[in-house]
């Protein structure tokens, strides 16, 4: 039943942020996100950050009987935080935990959650990103108040969420060879140009990326 009733939420969810995102904003861009393989592994959200630097608290007890469904990378206040994945972003806002919140539609129809920041990066939701993108900076919003500044960071699936530890344990040069693979193709899909109502309309943005 939590199967289906995730799976539910986000095809609603999706179909929320196609619609209020304009007219189908990125729809060829939601649909090979949707159909792609979700990463095995993931580049670490903030750079300088050494991957021994994380702590595995997925699980950990929290307030009111929750359990800690993420990871806490603490880094200064105002360090930037940068997307793991390709993807469409999803909502900007606040709610009472996160404080400060984005969410991504990431590949393989994940969602990827940065919480407690400081202050958002310059995007709305329907945007496009891509990997090594600034999503916002680390903060201490939302419950975080009064702790050191950290990025709560989590993936959720349709089934609920995963663990995030072990992906950004993995081969980190591994994981941004791949990420930078995929920038490059999709570079190429930003030339890609289709013919539409007589007018030349671009397929995807020119997005430009910055690696730490």
């Amino acid at each position: 039943m939590r199967g289906i009733f995730w799976t539910l939420l986000f095809l609603i969810g999706l179909v929320a942020l196609l619609v209020s995102s304009g007219p189908l904003k990125w729809p060829i861009v939601a649909v090979r996100l949707a159909l792609e393989e979700a990463p095995k592994a993931l580049p670490l959200p903030i750079a300088g950050v050494a991957p021994t630097a994380l702590r595995d608290t997925w699980g950990a007890a929290r307030g009111s009987g929750r359990r800690h469904e993420g990871i806490d990378i603490f880094a200064p206040k105002g360090t930037p935080i940068r997307s793991t994945t390709r993807g469409l972003v999803f909502r900007v806002g606040q709610n009472r935990l996160g404080g400060n919140v984005v969410w991504i539609f990431g590949p393989g129809r994940q969602m990827h959650y940065y919480a407690h920041l400081d202050r958002f990066a310059e995007f709305e939701p329907g945007d496009l990103v891509m990997p090594g993108d600034i999503v916002g900076y680390v903060g201490d919003t939302g419950n975080a108040r009064g702790t050191p500044p950290h990025l709560h960071y989590g993936v959720y699936t349709g089934a609920g969420a995963i663990n995030p530890f072990p992906l950004l344990q993995q081969d980190q040069p591994a994981a941004s060879c791949a990420l930078r693979r995929r920038v490059r193709d999709a570079s190429r899909e930003n030339t890609c140009l289709r013919r539409f109502g007589g007018e030349m309309l671009p397929i995807m943005r020119r997005v430009r990326v910055t690696f730490s």
